[in-house]
């Protein structure tokens, strides 16, 4: 079964684009609060939307479904969450959770209303999610490499991949047959691990879903929107075409893609490594 995809934006016209090619999932993300400190220094996306983004999409989207991720559990969550709902998502999601509380006090605002996703990526996550699992009413979980492979410590998000703790979460997540996804994914032939060992390592995890990266389609740097829709139709056709043969690979080959990611993953440790002691 093909990954279902998710893009960031909220650009209507490449909200449009994203939905004519098949994405499944457009991403307005509303979620600022810590992010700029966690993240100081990484080439991450830092968002600008806003909550009036999620009216205006939900009226033009018909098959993509909107997903909004709002702010960590906080004082003001209640009202932003009703908010968002108000205003048409289809889903919602809670970043940067860390406790049991957290989670129940999140599903059961909602009450099932609108879908709702989990985003995991604190090592306190981590270690409560047996507990977490209780809940019932969980739709989804998302592991986000970005700021989980932050929360250990770790120097690159892919050591995820390599060091068991992405493998553990999505065999605890299967066996209670909660759907799942991890990070992202690039355009074929591109980012610093190729997206092709990465598309393989979710089809061997289990991975159902996954997000377009910027090196996707870069959206915020394109102003023609007739190539961005260039872009999207091409890269979609072939991460498409890519994963129909993905689905016929036999195990042995994930095996030997695991392999083959260890060490690439433990070559650009190293190079950072390096430069970063070299910057000290």
């Amino acid at each position: 079964m093909p990954l279902n995809l998710m893009y960031i934006t909220n650009n209507p016209a490449v909200a449009l684009i994203a939905e004519k090619n098949g994405v499944e999932r457009v991403w307005v993300d509303l979620e600022k609060l810590g992010k700029e400190e966690r993240q100081k220094g990484i080439n991450s996306v830092k968002s600008n939307h806003s909550i009036n983004d999620v009216a205006v999409l939900s009226t033009i989207l018909t098959t993509s479904e909107l997903m909004v991720r709002v702010n960590p559990w906080n004082e003001t969550s209640e009202r932003e969450i009703e908010q968002v709902i108000d205003y048409g998502a289809d889903r919602i999601m809670l970043p940067m959770w860390k406790s049991k509380e957290e989670t129940d006090s999140f599903l059961n605002l909602v009450r099932g209303r609108v879908k709702t996703t989990l985003l995991l990526e604190t090592k306190e996550a981590v270690g409560c999610l047996d507990d977490v699992l209780q809940n019932q009413y969980i739709d989804e979980i998302h592991i986000g490499l970005n700021d989980l492979h932050l929360s250990f410590g770790l120097t690159f998000m892919f050591e995820l991949l390599t060091n068991g703790v992405v493998e553990k979460l999505c065999k605890k997540l299967k066996r209670k047959g909660i759907p799942y996804g991890f990070g992202g994914i690039a355009k074929l032939g591109a980012g610093m691990i190729p997206a092709e060992k990465i598309i393989m390592e979710h089809y061997r995890l289990g991975s159902t879903r996954a997000i377009l990266s910027r090196s996707f389609c870069n959206s915020e740097e394109i102003k023609d929107v007739a190539e961005i829709e260039n872009i999207f139709s091409k890269n979609i056709k072939e991460l498409r075409g890519f994963e129909e043969d993905v689905s016929h690979f036999t195990s042995e080959k994930f095996v030997i893609n695991k392999q083959a990611l260890e060490t690439d993953i433990a070559q650009i440790v190293e190079m950072q490594k390096r430069k970063n002691a070299d910057e000290q």
